[in-house]
């Protein structure tokens, strides 16, 4: 991604997606959005890093949108957070919600639990790892909701719902399930959870079986199940 003076201009998140939310762009929220990213930046360390801000339209281009995963904010922890939900780079420790996502693979599907928490190999498949606001302060949850990333990201959903038939959209936890009402349920599949978090997990999601669900939803139309073990 450009620095992010540049942001609204043109950001480099492939043309699919730029064409499928050229409005969003042009619009005059993303503009105010983008003067307060480079505030932001200008008096606090923000995650992720701007190259990172957009990783998850890179990795999974429009077209090839199958699954989308809905999760909040990024990590605001020292180099954990690149721009897909949930997911780490190599050699930061999974957090505890990917570990219980990891628990789940485990019993859903027998898979042995990865020795790292990078979900590249998942978006790249077509699984959008989508946060609803895509990027926080260091240090401190939730100090970038309210901006403007959440209108744009609801803009996403909608872009996938409408231009896509058969996506599967898995919505864990109460914020993300609020998302539903973006999606048109007569073309889409929507499988919902409680949230991975420790507070959660064992609640609804330990035993939702959502992995295995996706898989066989997508067969069903025909498609390739999507591999969920970590290489």
């Amino acid at each position: 991604m450009p620095h992010p003076d540049n942001v609204a201009a043109r950001p480099d998140i492939g043309e699919g997606w730029y064409e499928a939310l050229a409005a969003e762009f042009q619009a005059p929220y993303f503009a105010a959005l983008k003067s307060f990213l480079v505030a932001e930046r200008a008096a606090h360390t923000v995650y992720p890093k701007a190259r990172h801000i957009f990783a998850a339209f890179n990795k999974t281009p429009f077209e090839q949108v199958r699954v989308v995963l809905l999760g909040q904010d990024p990590y605001h922890g020292p180099d954990q957070a690149h721009g897909l939900c949930f997911s780490v780079p190599p050699g930061i420790p999974a957090p505890p919600s990917l570990q219980n996502m990891f628990v789940e693979l485990e019993r859903d599907l027998s898979l042995p639990r990865p020795a790292h928490g990078d979900l590249t190999s998942w978006a790249e498949q077509g699984v959008l790892l989508l946060n609803a606001t895509l990027t926080v302060r260091a240090s401190e949850a939730g100090s970038h909701q309210g901006q403007g990333w959440e209108r744009f990201t609801d803009a996403v959903i909608r872009a996938v719902s409408e231009h896509h038939r058969g996506v599967v959209f898995l919505l864990w936890g109460k914020y993300a399930q609020q998302k539903a009402t973006l999606i048109d349920a007569d073309r889409h599949y929507i499988l919902q959870a409680p949230h991975p978090s420790p507070l959660s997990a064992y609640r609804g999601f330990i035993g939702c079986g959502h992995f295995s669900k996706v898989n066989e939803l997508l067969v069903a139309q025909g498609k390739a199940a999507i591999d969920w073990q970590l290489p």
